[in-house]
């Protein structure tokens, strides 16, 4: 008795509805992801990681590890070098279980080489010992 159209029946509306769901929430995973990357100007979308970057490059310059444009390279800032070295390890505690693998382990390793660049700035030069003044 079927007249030659179509026939849709409920399950199929409620699966078709079901799957159009399913497409949004990949989607919007998909777009999620991609904010790290770049958005559709070209333009690159602030994240994690340049985060990480822009305070150990200002602990590297405050440690006189740059030079300028001018080719001459600017005085070390200690306090300013440990500011930006302390910033990181906040960062380190308050994000910490909170971070993919690859942000934890950068973090940590940046970290890590920003410190020691500055506790060896810091640290007194090997002089050679003082001439014995009974000698």
């Amino acid at each position: 008795m079927s007249d030659g159209g179509l026939h849709i029946d409920g399950d199929w509306k409620e699966e078709a509805a079901q799957e159009k769901q399913r497409l949004m929430e990949q989607e919007a995973q998909t777009a999620d992801k991609g904010k790290d990357k770049q958005t559709d100007g070209g333009e690159t979308v602030p994240n994690f990681l340049e985060l990480v970057n822009l305070l150990a490059m200002q602990a590297a310059v405050a440690l006189g590890g740059y030079r300028g444009p001018d080719g001459e390279t600017s005085p070390p800032n200690p306090a300013a070098a440990k500011h930006f070295v302390d910033l990181l390890e906040v960062l380190e505690t308050k994000t910490k279980g909170n971070l993919s693998e690859e942000e934890s382990k950068m973090l940590g390793a940046v970290t890590h080489e920003i410190r020691m660049a500055y506790v060896q700035a810091v640290s007194p030069q090997s002089a050679p010992p003082a001439p014995d003044p009974n000698a």
